[in-house]
């Protein structure tokens, strides 16, 4: 159900509700950012696999996890993952990551956790 009335538009006989951006949170789920970011963090993850063309032996040893483990992760299956892990599996396919700390924007009526995908490579 929508909380405010705007959120919602009818068309025909059917309402249409507006996401609120996070999936996990419009299901109800208690920690919804963080399963967000998890599911973004592993799409990065299996997205650099499928460019480098890795298959999951290879995947298994540039990652230093188990077949099964890659296995999971290409299923997006994040239970036994946790944030930190995943990003340090980023890491192993030699990718940077970046912690930014900021104030929220007055118009947020509380902070957020995000994660963001950069659109080009960074020199470190």
């Amino acid at each position: 159900m929508p909380s405010r009335s705007e959120d919602a538009v009818v068309a025909g006989d059917e309402a249409i509700t507006c996401g609120s951006g996070n999936v996990f949170a419009d299901l109800g789920y208690a920690d919804a950012e963080v399963c967000q970011m998890k599911l973004r963090l592993a799409h990065a993850i299996n997205g650099l696999i499928a460019r480098r063309r890795l298959n999951q032996v290879t995947a298994v040893q540039r990652l230093g996890i188990t077949q099964p483990k890659v296995s999971a992760l290409a299923n997006y299956e994040l239970d036994g993952f946790s944030v930190e892990r995943l990003m340090t599996l980023l890491t192993a396919l030699d990718h940077y990551l970046d912690i930014v700390i900021r104030n929220k924007p007055r118009s947020r009526a509380a902070g957020r956790i995000a994660v963001v995908a950069a659109a080009g490579g960074r020199k470190a």
